[in-house]
């Protein structure tokens, strides 16, 4: 229940912090938390976020294995384990939040390569002779970074015949998320190879998310190129 003085937000946060702490254990536990049919009731502070039903029904989720199975998240998408905590497919279109997610995954699948190889290869100049990816990006002309933002924006937009919200984006049943008709090597061709080249893009994507926003907080703290911190391991305190 929620503390007193506690917000609905405040009590909410604290749910889905408790919610990932037991979804990271259960990855070592040899049987589900609980049984079939006991019952943990949630508060009635979640209301303005439905979060997904405490009690365990027999399709349970295989990432929280004392949460229900998500009703939209039926296994049909790669990468579909049955997490959703906060109950977000009840709201948004299941199919637009995976093209966010394969799209997010592959920005940061190209930046996780360009932060590795930024630190021995340049462009000619002054301005690209940063090792470390953060001061690149602030001494990059503004001009060039300027025009590279609107050329991804015209590509987003073309690409997507510019129906970009969750509302329009898939109004063609047969649009499938991240799926823009580039295989130039027609790995398509066998539909067993694509449902595991399918797997591999979204756990990439996923590992590339957190990757990119290590290296990030790594270059803040230590302003030392990656590979190099890497190579010449400091402590933090001596780094700072």
């Amino acid at each position: 229940r929620c503390w007193l003085g506690e917000s609905v937000f405040e009590a909410m946060l604290r749910a889905a912090i408790l919610c990932a702490a037991l979804a990271s254990t259960s990855a070592f536990s040899a049987a589900p938390l609980l049984k079939a049919g006991s019952a943990v009731r949630s508060s009635g502070a979640l209301s303005g976020m439905k979060m997904q039903a405490f009690w365990v029904k027999g399709d349970k989720s295989k990432a929280v294995p004392f949460l229900s199975r998500p009703e939209k998240l039926d296994g049909t998408l790669a990468g579909d384990v049955g997490f959703d905590p906060l109950g977000l497919s009840n709201y948004w279109d299941i199919k637009w939040m995976r093209e966010s997610e394969l799209k997010h995954g592959r920005i940061c699948m190209l930046a996780t390569a360009g932060i590795l190889v930024q630190e021995f290869v340049h462009l000619p100049g002054a301005a690209f002779s940063k090792k470390v990816a953060l001061e690149a990006w602030s001494s990059a002309p503004r001009g060039g970074m300027i025009q590279i933002l609107v050329a991804i924006g015209l590509i987003e937009l073309v690409s997507n015949r510019f129906a970009m919200t969750a509302t329009d984006m898939f109004a063609d049943p047969n649009r499938k998320p991240g799926n823009l008709g580039f295989d130039p090597l027609n790995l398509s061709a066998d539909e067993s190879a694509l449902r595991r080249y399918e797997l591999a893009e979204l756990k990439h994507s996923r590992l590339a998310m957190i990757a990119i926003g290590g290296f990030v907080h790594q270059a803040i703290i230590t302003k030392t190129p990656v590979l190099e911190q890497l190579a010449n391991f400091q402590p933090i305190q001596s780094a700072v």
